[in-house]
């Protein structure tokens, strides 16, 4: 398809800047079928879902993976992008052209980097120096990595740390947010419970990649990046005794919503799941493992634009979005919710 098609207008002052307070206050546009929008709050969720329903969230915590260094005189920043060791990791450089294979990239706290190899893609494998975990290097040198559309508005401050971090965040790796549940509370999860609606988590490593436009004309000519995602065994057979007994598979975020895609059977069945995946999710794709997905408002000519368009039809997409503009609803990483049943 055209990529052109899932282009739109977006008033810059629609961006969020913050997340709403408390996080589950936020808006959220219920798109359900052919239905008229209807516009609540994600408090409301518990009365929107079914007993017997699953929300499914990605327990990935985000790690400081921005940083800014040198190499002599010029000034270098780094986003990590994905762990390819116990000492390496692939990044994104800013202000690349200064710096050649074994350039040594020095950043605060005594924290110092080889600049191993160059990528096709234009990032870099950077070697990081010292016997300890690089996961401890970065609470000391690096800073949350904020989506471009925040940090080219406002610097990251502490507020960020907690912000950009899920209450489900368990396992190191993302250099994004999950963002659908950054809009959940231990209120909101006591009063799904009470409803009779399950959870379950599963682990995506979200990685810069998710930010990257999408420069090719048509989809067909896309290269979609690859996140390392796992499914246990267990959660997979929880997943599908629930969806056998009659309930909905809710996945909250494209993150969650991909990796249950990638680890389900033709049949609808998950499997369990430990690997990459680079599954690109456009119109005309089939899904199998969900039935709706809770998830933020998306880029223009984004992979996600394309994805939630695959799920409620372009037309439906483009009109929800339309309406959340007019209706004054925050998008993005801090923005506002919507939930989309197919």
């Amino acid at each position: 398809m055209r990529v052109d098609l899932f282009d739109f207008d977006l008033p810059p002052e629609r961006i969020a800047l913050r997340p709403a307070r408390p996080r589950d206050a936020a808006r959220m546009l219920v798109v359900a079928g052919d239905a008229p929008f209807v516009d609540r709050r994600v408090c409301d969720l518990p009365v929107l879902l079914r007993r017997g329903d699953v929300l499914v969230f990605n327990d990935t915590r985000v790690i400081p993976a921005r940083l800014e260094g040198r190499r002599g005189d010029a000034r270098i920043g780094a986003t990590l992008h994905k762990r390819l060791g116990l000492r390496r990791w692939q990044a994104f450089v800013r202000n690349a052209r200064r710096l050649r294979e074994g350039d040594v990239i020095g950043f605060p706290a005594d924290v110092a980097a080889i600049a191993e190899e160059r990528h096709p893609d234009g990032s870099w494998t950077l070697a990081f120096q010292g016997d300890e975990p690089v996961e401890v290097l970065l609470e000391r040198a690096g800073r949350m990595p904020l989506p471009p559309y925040i940090a080219g508005k406002r610097p990251t401050d502490e507020a960020d740390r907690s912000d950009y971090q899920t209450m489900f965040a368990a396992h190191d790796g993302a250099v994004a947010a999950p963002t659908a549940a950054l809009h959940f509370t231990p209120e909101l999860m006591a009063a799904l419970a009470a409803a009779g609606i399950a959870h379950e988590t599963l682990t995506l490593h979200v990685g810069a990649g998710t930010f990257l436009p999408v420069k090719a004309e048509d989809t067909a000519d896309h290269a979609m990046h690859a996140e390392w995602g796992r499914i246990d065994a267990a959660t997979a057979a929880r997943l599908n005794a629930a969806r056998a007994a009659g309930g909905r598979i809710v996945a909250v975020g494209t993150t969650s919503l991909r990796l249950l895609e990638s680890a389900a059977d033709d049949d609808g069945r998950i499997r369990p799941f430990a690997g990459d995946t680079a599954i690109f999710i456009t119109p005309g794709y089939r899904f199998k493992a969900i039935d709706g997905l809770m998830t933020n408002f998306h880029l223009p000519r984004s992979t996600l634009f394309m994805l939630v368009s695959a799920l409620m039809g372009l037309d439906r997409m483009r009109a929800a979005y339309a309406h959340a503009i007019a209706g004054g609803y925050r998008f993005y990483s801090y923005g506002d919710s919507s939930l989309l049943l197919p």
